[in-house]
């Protein structure tokens, strides 16, 4: 072999190793994606708090409820659909979120300041109404 032959196969060589690793960092790419969309819609409203060992930290508490309007707006809405409603205690936030086709979120954030009053319904055990400011 000439040495000419022999630097284009060492030239092919390392074209084909790069192709494989730019294969493996897309793969890489692809995963890590995933897992921050899959981590950000499991916690929308919660960004990691700094914990205090002095303080007892309250966790984000979440639960799927079904959004109830005035009976004048229902009509408009049709069925009523699920939504997340996620209480963060310390951080004073109610965010409420609703999954939308395609696996996009649509949520809103608020802030203690912004609730007026909770009132726990007399004739619907599970019902709970949230006044808000405005």
């Amino acid at each position: 072999q000439t040495a000419g032959q022999s630097g284009e196969q060492e030239l092919e060589s390392l074209v084909l190793k790069l192709s494989v690793l730019k294969d493996f960092l897309s793969s890489i790419e692809k995963k890590a994606l995933k897992a921050l969309q899959e981590m950000s819609s499991a916690a929308p409203a919660a960004p990691p708090q700094p914990l205090s060992r002095k303080t007892k930290s309250i966790p984000v508490q979440t639960f799927e409820v079904k959004l109830d309007i005035t009976l004048g707006d229902l009509t408009k809405i049709g069925k009523s659909q699920k939504y997340t409603l996620s209480v963060d205690v310390e951080g004073g936030k109610l965010v409420v979120l609703k999954k939308q086709k395609d696996s996009q979120e649509d949520w809103n954030t608020f802030t203690h300041d912004k609730i007026r009053q909770l009132i726990k319904s007399q004739r619907v055990q599970n019902k709970l109404g949230i006044v808000f400011e405005k």
